[in-house]
């Protein structure tokens, strides 16, 4: 409590704690970011407020792919152009991005909001296999389809990738993995475009 006193004002502390609360930012960093909004015309503030709030009330997750997306079904979900019958899982929105960015990939998605881990408390029921599996036994021929698992190739990712294919294997849908160009433990986030295009360009039958 003593810390939050040295801020000469109420207000200014509220914001500091505010922003401080987002992943990264230190108290410091948080403080410059307030004193910074205050020397801003205060349209300008307005704008960014309201571009947050309409972000978090506006914002929904796509019915079928669970990307986040501005109307029921995504930008994506509802290109006529993709290939409606190859559908690549990764764990997070920010992999789909990853692989957007290379332009190498043109089916659909499926994001599971995480990966298994047991250490973190977090199980099949906390992610979107069910909704996975749905999906793909919900397919017209199934065998004529694919599942790309796009995961990484830590443990946790490899534990994800063998459960999922547990789960869809008895549909008869093809199911593939990333080319090892990506090494050992990799995220997808952080591999580069090529590389990562490489490794969906020359994926490989998955073999658990």
């Amino acid at each position: 409590m003593a810390y939050k006193e040295q801020y000469p004002s109420a207000l200014l502390t509220e914001a500091v704690e505010a922003i401080s609360s987002l992943p990264g930012v230190g108290r410091r960093s948080a403080l410059r970011l307030a004193l910074h909004l205050l020397k801003q015309p205060a349209e300008n503030v307005h704008h960014f407020t309201s571009a947050i709030n309409d972000l978090r009330d506006g914002v929904r997750y796509c019915s079928r792919c669970r990307m986040i997306s501005d109307d029921d079904v995504c930008s994506i979900c509802s290109d006529k152009s993709r290939d409606q019958r190859t559908i690549c899982v990764v764990e997070s929105v920010r992999d789909v991005m990853s692989i957007e960015a290379t332009g190498q990939y043109h089916g659909v998605y499926h994001v599971l909001g995480g990966i298994i881990s047991p250490i973190a408390g977090v199980g099949p029921s906390d992610l979107t296999i069910k909704e996975l599996t749905e999906r793909v036994n919900a397919l017209e021929q199934p065998q004529t389809a694919e599942v790309i698992l796009a995961l990484s190739g830590d443990v946790e990712g490899e534990t994800t990738a063998f459960y999922i294919y547990r789960q869809i294997e008895a549909s008869g849908v093809r199911v593939s993995a990333l080319a090892r160009g990506l090494g050992f433990g990799d995220d997808l986030e952080y591999a580069d475009s090529l590389t990562l295009g490489r490794s969906i360009t020359n994926r490989q039958v998955f073999k658990p």
